[in-house]
């Protein structure tokens, strides 16, 4: 609600009776809005971003565009809600979802700057302009001294047509969100859920976070990317962060050679929970992997998810010698033909220590011939005691899977089904006879096709304490007897 209006008339000195003001609803539109109007109902509509970017927004308050308008420049509200009232901005009418256009002219196309208890739904979003710029974005959540951030909701948003920098050091972003260094600034409590973002450069959706104080209760969920010239979804300096149940295709399309990218991964993050994602298509080498367990990150989980067909490969675990990767662990996903031959399935870059790889299952195509596993050095750093447990690693016939452990130490097998052709692995693994699952083992879209991937017998495993009680689809996992091999339970 409003500041309240203060009646003092015929009462005594010491009452004051406060009277309710309600909150106010605002409507804009770009065709028939007059912005000298009160914009309170459809027929007295303002027109413009100006009138829009000058009215001080009230907890409660509803900023509402037309269904199928269309305005350029940039949405820069003000104002901030409450514990118990959001400013909520989005739409009314039936219709195309009203979409706001930068085209270059401004850095960010929205901008929400050290506002909190504020959500954004139902708009398109573009900021193409004639020549790339440097931290050109669509959608922009700035906290800049504020301190801590509050509750910033960004819901069903399409953002499309972003041509900002592709370089790591200047890049742009479909949607980005920054905490800067002053006044310990950070995020608690930030939702990006259900959008689109298509054709952004250079990323989808990231974060830069430099700050001490690290963000927290970030949540990315239900997204769709497609068509991303760098990293598809990033987190960069929150802690406890989730990514969820989001669908990247084609990362990584327009960079060059010299700049790394991919689909998903945590940088400078404790505790990340990555699980339910789907990975398809990025392109590259560099790093050009569906996942990627980064360094300054300890005890990243990356579980339940499916990545098929990424030219750099599965999963990236890395860290230079003066860094940190701790206690990844990477378990119940599905990786199907990741990886073209100047590539690898997982690639160890530098010095994680103690990453737990189990249950996954790796299906390496007729087509393949390639390192499942790269160890290397990077800057000093070596990994050390990696353990891999009931893996199930399938190599189709006419491929080849090799291993190069490089200057790595501890590495631990056990309990792990290799099938196929495996060249260099460590003596006394085994290759068995293929097993049987319910259908071809062939990479396609969506969950729904990994039900092929069930194994028609159980594959013996390992009992393993803490291992988050369900496989790939939901089966409970037993607790005191062994789980099967690989990521689906029979």
């Amino acid at each position: 609600m409003r500041f309240p209006f203060l009646l003092r008339s015929f009462l005594p000195p010491l009452f004051i009776l406060v009277l309710p003001v309600w909150s106010a609803v605002y409507h804009v539109d770009s065709i028939a809005g007059d912005d000298a109007a009160a914009g309170t109902d459809p027929a007295k509509a303002w027109r413009s971003l100006e009138k829009v970017n000058s009215t001080q927004l009230q907890p409660g308050d509803k900023l509402l565009f037309k269904a199928g308008g269309r305005w350029s420049g940039q949405l820069k509200p003000k104002g901030s809600g409450n514990e118990k009232e959001l400013i909520s901005i989005g739409k009314y009418g039936e219709g195309e979802t009203p979409r706001i256009d930068g085209e270059g002219k401004v850095l960010d196309t929205v901008l929400i700057q050290n506002q909190s208890f504020i959500e954004v739904t139902d708009l398109h979003v573009t900021n193409q302009g004639a020549t790339r710029v440097p931290w050109r974005t669509g959608v922009r959540v700035f906290a800049d001294g504020i301190g801590k951030m509050q509750r910033v909701y960004l819901r069903r948003l399409h953002v499309s047509d972003v041509n900002g920098d592709l370089r790591k050091s200047h890049e742009g972003c479909g949607i980005f969100f920054e905490a800067t260094r002053r006044n310990d600034s950070h995020f608690d409590g930030l939702l990006i859920e259900n959008c689109h973002v298509v054709r952004t450069d250079r990323n989808g959706i990231c974060q830069r976070g430099t700050g001490r104080v690290r963000s927290r209760n970030v949540i990315i969920r239900g997204n769709l990317l497609e068509d991303i010239g760098g990293d598809g979804i990033k987190l960069w300096g929150t802690d406890g962060g989730l990514i969820e149940k989001n669908v990247v295709r084609k990362a990584r399309a327009r960079c060059n050679e010299k700049e790394a990218a991919a689909g998903i991964w945590p940088f400078a993050c404790d505790d990340t929970l990555i699980q339910f994602n789907e990975v398809s298509g990025t392109i590259g080498t560099l790093d050009g992997q569906g996942f990627d367990s980064d360094y300054w990150c300890r005890r990243s989980v990356f579980q339940y998810n499916y990545s098929f067909q990424n030219e750099g490969g599965f999963m990236l675990i890395c860290s230079p010698g003066d860094g940190v990767n701790d206690d990844t662990i990477i378990r119940y996903n599905i990786s199907v033909h990741d990886g073209i031959n100047s590539a690898r399935v997982f690639h160890f870059g530098g010095g994680a220590k103690r990453t737990h790889v189990y249950n996954n299952t790796i299906v390496v195509g007729a087509h393949q011939d390639l390192p499942m596993m790269l160890f290397t050095e990077w800057n000093g750093g070596k990994a050390k005691d990696s353990r891999f447990t009931n893996n199930l690693f399938i190599v189709e016939e006419g491929g080849r899977a090799t291993y190069k452990f490089g200057p790595s130490s501890g590495n631990v097998f056990e309990n792990n089904l290799f099938v196929g052709k495996h060249e260099g692995l460590p003596a006394g693994v085994e290759i068995s006879a293929a097993p049987k699952f319910a259908g071809p083992l062939k990479p396609a879209p969506g969950f729904d096709s990994l039900k092929a991937f069930r194994p028609l017998k159980p594959l013996p495993g390992k009992v393993i304490e803490s291992n988050g009680g369900r496989d790939l689809f939901g089966k409970p996992l037993p607790k005191y007897q062994a789980p099967t091999i690989g990521a689906i339970e029979p």
